[in-house]
């Protein structure tokens, strides 16, 4: 099923490429993917690291992803879809809600899937020095309040013998991108 997801994935983000970089946009999901299987996480889960942003930058729709991969696969996924018709700031908000209340595997994808942007980000600060922000609908003030958000909300309901180490990664990419 994983080769499916990657492949499934391949195709709808055929010819994107990353805000930032003009890296083939496929990479990210690959990376998140990778992170989580990495981890030990479940075939679903990282089904969905392939496919968390089809439908918030695809068309296609979470009922496809329902079909292909199974319910399990669509809930996750569609946890993790920003609702495109809101403001900036009203779906990071959701998204630092969603970190905070949901379930841990939904925390999972969605830290795996931020910290790989966040090492993105800090790498093209380094090649592009504040330039990078310029990517962005938001700034670099705006990125800090996200970002420092989410890493203050993981953790919450999340027993430490259940947060994967790449959670104090994205813990210390926050600190090192935004001070």
């Amino acid at each position: 099923m994983k080769n499916l997801a990657k492949a499934f994935a391949e195709k709808a983000h055929a010819n994107q490429t990353r805000k930032a970089s003009n890296e083939p946009y496929i990479t990210h999901p690959i990376r998140v993917a990778h992170r989580l299987e990495a981890a030990g996480f479940s075939e679903e889960l990282v089904c969905a690291g392939y496919l968390h942003d089809v439908v918030e930058d695809t068309p296609y729709e979470i009922e496809d992803i329902a079909d292909q991969f199974g319910a399990r696969v669509a809930e996750l996924v569609s946890a993790h879809t920003e609702d495109k018709s809101k403001s900036w700031q009203e779906r990071k908000q959701h998204t630092i809600d969603t970190v905070k209340n949901a379930e841990p595997e939904v925390k999972y994808l969605i830290i795996a899937d931020k910290l790989d942007n966040l090492l993105s980000m800090e790498e093209e600060l380094h090649r592009q020095g504040h330039k990078l922000w310029d990517h962005f609908h938001s700034g670099f003030d705006q990125q800090n309040w996200y970002n420092q958000s989410i890493a203050e909300n993981m953790y919450t309901g999340l027993p430490d013998h259940k947060t994967p180490d790449y959670f104090y990664e994205f813990a210390q990419a926050v600190k090192r991108v935004f001070g």
